[in-house]
């Protein structure tokens, strides 16, 4: 596992964003796994400013992303499809239909069968995260057990607090949510976590300092997979109590 600590949260965005880019320019066919959220959205501007300056192309790029709330349409400003026109797809070269972001507005069922087949005919280059309070990834919350694959996610108490400021009020968050399941997180060929905040520290050292792998913290799982970089600012690699390296 790669740590890459930088001087501040934009530095971070900027250092993902150079990941990602890094996998498009070396293959221009590539499939971008994608996440949104607070913070993410810092990434997208470093993606679009690339393609205006001429670096790189998204035309034959494919996009899929982690998840989507239940019950909220496209077209609703908290959608993550919403999110995803706003901050990068209505601003560069990408084709509509090479996006793939589930949708919280269909029968569940077939989303669910749709999703996991997306995920097996477009395989994930690389598999952009955040983390949350909790440690979850996606909307894999914690539990006795995890879902390896695409299911309805109940969202946990702690997450609906934290996303209720994207809302007029935590009563309008959405409960559940369509999400990949850790098993199709970890079949991405690379993964970069981003994070930052003190409220992350926690969950942070279960990842980077400790060996324990548990589902009651679902980012500890990154450990089993053979290629995560994380990376997070200087004052949160002090609270967590880790620098920059390698780590086997």
């Amino acid at each position: 596992m790669k740590i890459i600590i930088t001087d501040s949260y934009a530095a971070s965005c900027r250092e993902a964003a150079n990941l990602l880019l890094s996998v498009v320019k070396s293959n221009p066919h590539a499939c971008l796994g994608l996440a949104t959220g607070g913070t993410a959205q810092g990434v997208y501007p470093h993606l679009v400013e690339a393609y205006k300056q001429q670096l790189v192309s998204f035309k034959e790029v494919r996009t899929v992303n982690l998840d989507e709330y239940i019950g909220l349409k496209p077209d609703h400003p908290q959608s993550y499809r919403h999110y995803m026109d706003t901050y990068f797809f209505d601003h560069v070269d990408i084709n509509p239909l090479n996006t793939y972001i589930p949708s919280g507005s269909q029968l569940v069922q077939p989303e669910i069968t749709n999703f996991s087949r997306i995920l097996e005919i477009w395989p994930r280059d690389v598999q952009l995260l955040g983390v949350g309070v909790n440690g979850h990834i996606g909307f894999n919350e914690p539990g006795e057990v995890l879902q390896a694959g695409v299911h309805v996610a109940t969202l946990d108490e702690a997450t609906i607090k934290a996303n209720a400021r994207f809302f007029a009020s935590e009563a309008e968050v959405p409960k559940t949510a369509i999400t990949m399941g850790v098993g199709n997180i970890l079949q991405a060929g690379k993964i970069v976590l981003l994070a930052t905040g003190s409220q992350k520290a926690a969950v942070l050292q279960k990842l980077l300092t400790s060996d324990e792998v548990t589902t009651q913290v679902p980012c500890t799982l990154l450990k089993l997979h053979r290629d995560v970089t994380v990376i997070l600012d200087r004052e949160l690699a002090r609270q967590v109590g880790v620098s920059s390296r390698f780590t086997e």
